[in-house]
């Protein structure tokens, strides 16, 4: 059976763990991920032994056809985030 993770059960499952509050655990995630964010914006890479690598692409600026006119666009270039797992967790969804 498949299960979803939320954030707001990730916060109880490791403030269960930790024996922290609820509160705490909160702090912790929301720091992690604001940190993970701000490597990226500031265009870092954040490379999380056994889990995997956040890093940033660049997508050049290109034509495309706008589906409703048919007509040819230019969409310009952009950036996006992209994460490539590690082997071991590869490894733990198999």
């Amino acid at each position: 059976m498949s299960q979803n993770l939320n954030k707001k059960a990730l916060v109880e499952l490791v403030a269960e763990k930790l024996c922290k509050t609820k509160k705490e655990t909160s702090i912790v995630i929301d720091t992690i991920f604001e940190e993970i964010t701000n490597t990226l914006a500031d265009g870092g890479k954040v490379d999380i032994s056994g889990f995997g690598k956040f890093e940033v692409t660049e997508r050049s600026s290109r034509t495309g056809i706008n589906p409703a006119t048919k007509e040819e666009i230019i969409i310009p270039a952009s950036k996006s985030p992209k994460f490539r797992a590690s082997k071991s967790l590869k490894e733990a969804v198999k």
